[in-house]
């Protein structure tokens, strides 16, 4: 069997002193934190499409992306070569899990026929190749969005052929994935959203896909898929206005279409931040609501206004994520999957290991720092102190829904002299800061 990165030989942990560029220096995989292991905890996960696909394109420049595969001309024969290549680089990794698209693992060739055919021969290799391994399906999808034909949506396109297209990917899909053992199921809508109202009948586009995904849990339950269900949300691009804008519009959306127990939410870092939010706000919005399901594991560029995708290496920001997974009792059967790539510079396959043996290592170390906060209590001893109010007197009655306007008027007309206490905002961060320069 050909070798694929022959220049790297199995990443292990070597501590925080190591200089050796090819090692963990925080990510001990067998390390016990708050009663788990750092692999349970973190769960670790591969993005085929960046890792094996990607090429460094970007909207101003063509692929220069160096890879081993690049000799070969055959699309069924690369496809196979990214396949073995994908299962060396995450038993070097140490990484359990791996996620795709459809189109990313196999070519669609010159009809949905020849396309589920080839889809067919390579999850055969992944079969194999898992058995072997060990390494494990975190969740497959369909890329609906690539594609000319989805120029106007999938789901949500005015085309009802381009609907049914997309429902016959989805099935395909589900069943690959099912046959994989995959624990979850994602949905993007890439492009399910709108550039103008002036062509567009927003009301027939929700519905729609609001049918979309209940045919999809639909089959799911006919064929036996367990896995999770999760939507991603996605802001701006590339569409105007996005129909899974943020967690707050998913979130709407479910409610609104009594979808809300069938699926939870897959966070991403950058997606968050083209949102206008913090990671750590769709994290929280999501857990309080009781559905964070999973999370793609990046970060972007805030003075660039797209996806750039890049390995999350900001302490600051995986402390403050995991702190949010902690407190959801994790993220099983989600994970943390490197929805991730490397820069265009950075072209050569050697890059590929440099940057996730960076962001496993920060979201490690992230770990670690958030079990101490978490241990300590120390941030939800202030939180619940600043609120004590509603643990007794009208406060209580306001919770136990006791009150209602006339009988807080009665007391707001004796209690009117009111005195706030202190965020405490500037103590808070250097409380934070202590928990990260202590690591």
């Amino acid at each position: 069997m050909a070798v694929y990165f022959p220049e790297v030989d199995k990443v292990k942990f070597e501590g925080r002193t190591s200089t050796n560029p090819l090692a963990f220096r925080y990510y001990d995989p067998e390390q016990v934190v708050g009663g788990k292991t750092m692999e349970e905890h973190l769960r670790f996960s591969m993005a085929y499409w960046h890792t094996l696909v990607g090429d460094g394109t970007d909207m101003f420049g063509t692929g220069s992306a160096v890879r081993p595969w690049d000799n070969l001309s055959d699309p069924m024969d690369i496809a196979k070569a990214k396949a073995y290549a994908a299962f060396e680089f995450m038993e070097k990794m140490q990484i359990p899990y791996f996620c795709f698209h459809d189109v990313d693992i196999a070519p669609e060739g010159d009809s949905l026929k020849e396309f589920f055919n080839n889809l067919d021969e390579i999850v055969a290799i992944f079969k194999e190749l898992m058995a072997q391994t060990g390494i494990k399906l975190l969740w497959g999808t369909s890329n609906l969005f690539s594609h000319p034909r989805f120029m106007h949506g999938a789901s949500t396109s005015p085309n009802a052929d381009v609907f049914a297209y997309s429902a016959a990917r989805v099935k395909k899909a589900m069943e690959l994935t099912k046959e994989l053992g995959g624990e979850n199921y994602v949905f993007w809508g890439g492009r399910e959203g709108y550039e103008t109202l002036l062509n567009t009948n927003m009301g027939l586009e929700l519905d729609n896909l609001a049918r979309f995904l209940r045919m999809s849990k639909e089959y799911a339950k006919e064929i036996d898929f367990n896995g999770q269900f999760l939507i991603e949300p996605k802001p701006k691009e590339p569409t105007k206005h996005q129909y899974d804008f943020d967690v707050a519009t998913v979130l709407g959306f479910l409610n609104s279409y009594g979808l809300e127990k069938d699926f939870k939410i897959n966070i991403e870092a950058n997606h968050a931040t083209l949102a206008g939010h913090t990671f750590q706000h769709e994290l929280r919005l999501a857990r309080v609501n009781g559905i964070l399901g999973s999370v793609d594991a990046n970060q972007g560029d805030e003075l660039l206004g797209w996806d750039t995708d890049q390995f999350p290496t900001n302490i600051y920001t995986t402390a403050l994520a995991m702190y949010e997974i902690l407190l959801n009792g994790g993220l099983t059967p989600g994970g943390l999957n490197f929805d991730a790539k490397v820069r265009r510079g950075s072209h050569e396959a050697i890059d590929l290991f440099y940057a996730h043996i960076a962001g496993m290592d920060a979201f490690a170390q992230g770990l670690v720092i958030a079990q101490r906060m978490i241990d300590s209590g120390e941030l939800e001893k202030f939180v619940d102190e600043r609120y004590k109010s509603y643990t007794t007197g009208i406060g209580q009655k306001i919770v136990n829904n006791e009150v209602g306007l006339k009988e807080l008027s009665e007391y707001a007309m004796e209690n009117d002299q009111i005195t706030n206490s202190s965020g405490r905002q500037e103590y808070l961060e250097a409380v934070l800061n202590r928990y990260l320069l202590e690591s």
